[in-house]
């Protein structure tokens, strides 16, 4: 993991290329200031993703709000260079920082189960009077506080601030008004003489809390958080060791290692990303996460957003972190029913483009998001094989937002079903364009129709519109085609650049073509007629553009893909359009999962799209649907074994370039057992017992380790790209 560990050797001067720390809901952000008046200061821009305020009125949603910062102020300018690490594997920050009067040494991290933020601070004798500092976020100086720049659209709370003491911890409390606000505890202390002392420097720590609430109950609660800190040396090495725990349990969860250094270290970024913003007790992640800054978009958005920032952790094999999102669903069933019209909350339910974390998002023109958030419940489910899930979750939401869908189909003339005039999400957006038979809408209903038939026939339930999902997908409407591919639909081609592969819906992320050779042509028809369209591109279209290409199998397509993305994010990896959306680069690791393992139904594809210039490849418990845990290895251009290990028990089907001919020569070994690999129609096939594993190899591969898993030797260069700006890297310049 070092080798992916973000580096500084000047300082970070913007969230765009900020050190961030996160636990799935308290966030911090390191980076400095350009401006002569503020060099002296490095920032820890504080975030609490359930922290909001409600705008005047009651329009929309309460929204995301900024809640201040942590300052080290410096007596000195910061000077370079310095020495700046993000330590993925630990999940800590560690500084060298020189100044014009002296140096300090900085490490920070929040810790992992505590919603506590740490930073530890070593002065020498010229920086002996640097000091760590709150500002709520009115009492930010100006020059710090518009240093992202300003957004209109961003709703600003009238704020009061309040200090307080409790024995030695300072309490600032900031008030919205109707009793909204948040409550920020923390304690600066120096160690005694004998206790963790540094030769001649001068050490200070402070840990930080921040609540959600303003009385006096939370204030308690955020004192009692701190005060449960262990100060002491062996209390504060088992609480130091308590996060670390965490972290190296969660990172073996699977391993991938790919031959593209850069992109390989993007994807473990993500990784860590994904616990930092998210856990299973936690919030769902919304447009950014724990690390608010200036933004139109504080909330949670349904027409992609959620989906996509999801999408990863399926063949992550890291499902718990998913648990937070079909937890929020479980909880607000009934105001997810509340948000269609009153005529159809007998039996359905929706959601509207966007809300704040109650789910409160009236369905007005965008009718599929709650089908296209059901999608992923799905996957959660088919990934984990969890029936319970299925029945208490997934069953229940899909059919009540297929039932919207049911409303509103109408017979047409040529005898077919159709759904009248919707928004096809994003797609001449500012023109607020209406389109009957919208692909995104018909996507989303047949993939719910057939889905709750499987659902339904899998259970054992005997649903009374069984027979009408039956006859809408016998009768609903082609997707729209014309010469250019997939329209937006009827009489609505794609005339402009779309950012939003809502119009591609059916191939991804549903599926639900690409099985003949015409399907096929068709998605690849449309989807470079999209991206010929230049003028509204965004890194998402290229995440989306990226795993199409890797279901159709073209792996040099995805990778070109992935590595214009690679132009678009930012140096810490995050990524911004008008404000914050996390969902990107996210998207991205999942893009790198088509290319190496795909899974639909009981089909199972190792190293589907790997390009020309990946020779070897490798990844480790990877999960696919069934509930099936996958290794393999590739190595000279050829996948050289693969190994099954059978969560639930049940069949697979292994697509694989072991099985390209019917004399390929496979060992199939079961139980320390080894047979001829059963090939049939170029697919391996297996009926596997739960927690039975299975290894498939040629019977004349002699690898040098059988059946080891390493990662692959990293390109000269191009370790630690991400952090501070380093585009020169890409081109060989000698460092």
């Amino acid at each position: 993991m070092s080798r992916h560990d973000m580096l500084w050797s000047t300082r970070p001067i913007s969230w765009d290329e900020g050190a961030f720390l996160g636990n799935g809901m308290l966030g911090a952000m390191m980076y400095s200031e350009e401006h002569r008046d503020k060099r002296n200061v490095l920032r820890f821009v504080l975030g609490r993703s359930d922290i909001t305020a409600s705008r005047p009125g009651n329009r929309d949603f309460p929204v995301r709000v900024p809640i201040g910062e942590l300052a080290l102020e410096l007596e000195g300018w910061i000077y370079q260079p310095c020495e700046i690490r993000l330590d993925l594997w630990n999940a800590e920050l560690r500084a060298v920082i020189p100044t014009t009067k002296g140096e300090v040494r900085i490490r920070a991290l929040i810790h992992a189960t505590a919603p506590v933020l740490l930073v530890e601070l070593d002065a020498d004798e010229g920086e002996h009077d640097a000091k760590l500092k709150w500002y709520a976020y009115p009492e930010v100086d100006p020059v710090l506080k518009n240093a992202d720049g300003i957004n209109l659209n961003q709703f600003i709370p009238e704020t009061t601030v309040q200090h307080l003491k409790s024995g030695e911890i300072s309490i600032g409390v900031q008030e919205y008004g109707s009793g909204e606000g948040c409550t920020t505890a923390w304690l600066t202390c120096r160690p005694d003489p004998t206790e963790r002392k540094l030769g001649n420097w001068n050490r200070q720590t402070c840990i930080l809390t921040v609540m959600k609430g303003v009385d006096n109950t939370v204030r308690d609660q955020a004192v009692q958080e701190l005060r449960a800190v262990p100060l002491s040396t062996i209390g504060w090495e088992a609480w130091l060791h308590a996060h670390r725990q965490w972290w190296h349990h969660y990172y073996p969860e699977s391993f991938i290692s790919i031959a593209d250094t850069q992109l390989e270290s993007f994807y473990w970024i993500q990784m860590y990303k994904l616990a930092s913003a998210t856990r299973a007790d936690s919030l769902p992640i919304d447009n950014q996460g724990p690390w608010l800054t200036s933004t139109p978009w504080p909330g949670l958005w349904f027409n992609m957003n959620v989906q996509m920032s999801y999408s990863p952790i399926y063949t992550a094999n890291r499902l718990h972190l998913g648990m937070s999102l079909i937890r929020s669903l479980q909880e607000h069933q009934e105001q997810l029913i509340r948000n269609v019209p009153e005529a159809y909350r007998k039996d359905s339910a929706g959601l509207g483009r966007s809300s704040s974390y109650d789910l409160h998002s009236p369905v007005t023109d965008e009718v599929g998001n709650l089908t296209w958030v059901m999608h992923n419940c799905w996957r959660h489910c088919r990934y984990a094989m969890d029936d319970n899930m299925l029945q208490d979750v997934v069953y229940p939401l899909l059919r009540r937002s297929v039932c919207l869908y049911l409303h509103l189909l109408e017979e047409g003339q040529d005898g077919r079903l159709h759904l009248p005039p919707t928004v096809s999400p994003e797609y001449g957006s500012f023109k607020q364009l209406k389109i009957a038979d919208a692909h995104y809408d018909l996507a989303l209903l047949r993939w719910g129709c057939e889905t709750l038939i499987r659902i339904t026939d899998k259970l054992g339930i005997h649903d009374s519109l069984h027979d009408r999902w039956r006859e809408v997908l016998d009768r609903l409407v082609p997707f729209p085609v014309d010469s250019s591919g997939y329209m937006i639909g009827e009489n609505q081609r794609l005339d402009f650049g779309h950012r939003h592969f809502s119009h591609l819906l059916a191939a991804f992320p549903l599926q639900l073509v690409g099985d003949t050779e015409e399907e096929r042509e068709l998605i690849l028809r449309s989807l470079r007629h999209w991206i010929g369209h230049e003028g509204d591109l965004r890194g998402f279209s290229f995440t989306g553009a990226a795993s199409i290409a890797a279901i159709l199998g073209l792996g040099d397509e995805a990778l070109a893909y992935l590595r214009s993305l690679m132009h678009l994010i930012k140096p810490n990896t995050m990524y911004k359009e008008a404000g914050p959306v996390i969902e990107t680069p996210l998207a991205g690791a999942e893009s790198i999962h088509d290319m190496l393992l795909q899974s639909r139904g009981e089909r199972i594809s190792v190293f589907p799209a790997v390009p020309e210039e990946w020779p070897e490849a490798v990844f480790h418990r990877l999960r696919s649907e069934g509930g099936f845990l996958v290794s393999a290895v590739r190595e000279e251009g050829r996948t050289a074994w693969i190994h099954i290990c059978s969560l639930a028990g049940g069949p697979c089907r292994i697509v694989t370039d072991m099985a390209s001919s019917p004399d390929a020569g496979l060992v199939l070994e079961i139980g320390g057992m080894s047979t001829v690999c059963p090939i049939q129609d170029g697919w391996i096939h297996l009926v596997m017992q739960a927690g039975e594993e299975a290894y498939i190899y040629s019977d004349h591969w002699s690898g040098s380790s059988p059946f080891k898993i390493s990662p692959i030797p990293a390109e000269k260069g191009k370790c630690n790209m991400f952090g501070s700006r380093k585009p020169w890297r890409l081109y060989g310049i000698p460092r």
